[in-house]
């Protein structure tokens, strides 16, 4: 996965969280970042890593993103190795 796919990933990722209400609250409440600061991090990759670090982390979210967004279950993680703070890269 090339990064530029990766970023798509984490913009979809991205605009689900903004659709989903309770996720984006619980997000915002664990990162402490407000909403207009997320909007503009969909031109930052560290926020898009931070958005997708936080559906690797709850695999039920994940998995409802991921069917959301028409994403197959795997490409969040190839996704997050390819944005700054990853601590593996392929």
């Amino acid at each position: 996965m090339t990064r530029d796919e990766a970023v798509i990933v984490g913009l979809r990722a991205l605009s689900y969280l903004a659709g989903d209400e309770a996720a984006l609250q619980r997000f915002i409440a664990l990162t402490g970042i407000d909403g207009g600061s997320l909007g503009r991090g969909a031109e930052d990759p560290a926020v898009l890593a931070g958005v997708l670090d936080f559906f690797l982390g709850n695999e039920k979210q994940l998995l409802e993103m991921c069917a959301a967004a028409e994403l197959a279950a795997d490409l969040p993680a190839k996704a997050r190795r390819q944005l700054p703070g990853a601590t593996y890269q392929e």
